[in-house]
């Protein structure tokens, strides 16, 4: 046993320290970023947020919904094959250009993509390889075997929270790296298994490791506001994944409850007791679950979210002097704090 003594750090810890800017206008700041992918080779040109690939937020109607705004989504694994072939065979390439299919590590799930992949020819750019658990040999070894089985696919892979292991899997094929455990709002692991880090010290770290080797990271789990997602572009991260933030949303799926008068949607971790009764028949002897689900009001279409977490994003610039996205972490200093906000008249809405 060991006790690593240096502080980490998570969103709540930290305030961007304001710098001079000559930029006149949020309008002026250039959210979309150009990326090549070290090992597909791959180019795009994108504003780099993307929506978790969970049943209750990447949906086929969120990928349209975030296409206009050239945002992704990392689809969630549990379509049917059919389901998947008329979506990427669909002619409104703007939008399934954006969109990641998902797989876990499994035969049935590898058995899956080949099925659509061989019913859509070359229509899935992004693939996003998934575990709760990104530390496992079998897990870098499957990314090492799909890179060489398809090497001009941009892959993304974790979750891991170290350099260690981020440097590995970009070694074993990787192009981009996703980073998180436990920071999610629906996540219970650091309950149940003790195991996680914090999530802004995960990013820095993670992107350190990365962009010395020509890799990306995305940031996945623990943005709960705008200022969050800003924090996590401003410690690195290339990418940020949003889960709860886009939950909720008209078009996010999740089941519809009509309780006094209002609407609401339920929401749930993909390792609750929930999903795993819904896809796996329930919560394997040799387990336990890792996430909860929770019933939130309806938020209407997601347009409106997404703009304040664009507009959010553009005014952390201003005060920094980032006239593009990609400079924020060039012009990033962090303070840490004891407080965030007064709330003495209670929460914002």
């Amino acid at each position: 046993m060991r006790i690593e003594e240096e502080l980490k750090l998570d969103f709540k810890d930290v305030l961007f320290r304001p710098k001079r800017s000559t930029l006149g206008s949020r309008a002026k700041v250039e959210l979309k970023r150009d990326y090549t992918y070290r090992h597909s080779g791959r180019h795009s040109e994108t504003v780099p947020i993307i929506a978790a690939n969970m049943d209750t937020v990447g949906t086929f109607e969120m990928a349209a919904a975030l296409a206009k705004h050239h945002m992704h989504v990392a689809l969630h694994k549990h379509y049917l094959v059919e389901d998947y072939v008329t979506f990427f065979n669909d002619n409104n390439h703007p939008v399934h250009q954006y969109a990641f299919y998902s797989l876990g590590i499994t035969d049935s799930d590898l058995d899956k993509f080949k099925a659509v992949k061989k019913a859509t020819g070359d229509a899935i750019e992004f693939v996003c390889i998934d575990v709760a658990n990104g530390y496992t040999e079998t897990f870098i070894d499957f990314v090492k075997r799909f890179r060489e089985a398809y090497p001009k696919t941009t892959i993304m892979a974790g979750n891991v929270v170290t350099a260690d292991i981020t440097e590995a899997l970009i070694l074993a094929g990787a192009d981009i790296v996703k980073v998180g455990i436990g920071p999610g709002s629906v996540c219970t692991t650091r309950k149940m298994t003790g195991v996680g880090y914090p999530q802004l010290s995960a990013i820095i770290e993670c992107a350190d490791a990365a962009h010395g080797l020509g890799g990306h990271i995305c940031g996945d789990g623990g943005c709960t506001v705008p200022g969050d997602v800003a924090k996590a572009f401003g410690g690195g991260a290339d990418f940020v994944m949003l889960g709860g933030m886009l939950a909720a949303h008209d078009e996010s799926g999740g089941e519809i409850v009509h309780q006094h008068g209002k609407t609401y949607r339920k929401f749930y971790g993909m390792s609750s007791e929930v999903a795993m009764e819904k896809y796996s028949g329930g919560v394997a002897k040799y387990r336990a679950s890792e996430g909860k689900a929770v019933t939130l009001e309806a938020r209407g279409p997601v347009d409106h979210t997404v703009q304040e977490v664009l507009g959010g994003l553009r005014s952390t610039c201003t005060y920094v002097g980032a006239r593009t996205l990609k400079a924020l972490s060039k012009c990033t200093t962090f303070v840490r704090v004891t407080q965030q906000i007064n709330e003495v008249y209670g929460k914002a809405e």
